[in-house]
């Protein structure tokens, strides 16, 4: 990964709170260039600092009610790749990392209601090889989604 300077922060900065804003804007804002403004977000993307520039749709707006973070334990550490190609073929889950503590993966996703979670429960994630147990934390509320902030250095 390439080293990000002040400017390049700054662009960051700002973007991560409004992905849309023109790029003149950027450039008005940093006191340079709009092409300077575009190639540093080139670079920014091909250097895979910039991940992504997409619209955050609200899952209850599809009918997904119910958001839940699910512990899975696995039966062998190794076997995690094996279980996250079928976990991908799970179209309700949006997140999964591979973690420490009490579960060797964490899983996120979306269910209409709690009859289709228990589907995906019970019919999916345990029935994957390598699966031996499962904890499910259904989430209430979300409070807080935000960007990790750009400091200035």
């Amino acid at each position: 990964m390439e080293k990000i300077d002040n400017l390049d922060r700054k662009i960051l900065s700002i973007l991560s709170k409004n992905a849309r804003i023109p790029f003149k804007d950027v450039a008005a804002e940093c006191g340079v260039s709009r092409a300077a403004v575009h190639q540093r977000v080139q670079r920014l993307m091909e250097d895979k600092i910039i991940t992504g520039s997409g619209f955050d749709v609200n899952p209850k707006s599809l009918g997904y009610s119910t958001c839940t973070y699910v512990g899975l334990n696995l039966e062998r550490g190794s076997m995690y790749k094996d279980v996250v190609k079928e976990l991908i073929t799970i179209p309700e889950i949006v997140e999964c990392h591979f973690t420490t503590g009490p579960y060797t993966m964490l899983v996120k996703l979306y269910a209409q209601d709690n009859e289709q979670l228990m589907d995906l429960l019970n019919n999916k994630l345990q029935s994957i090889p390598g699966v031996v147990s499962t904890e499910t934390l259904i989430s209430l509320e979300q409070s807080i989604k935000r960007e990790v902030p750009v400091v200035m250095r």
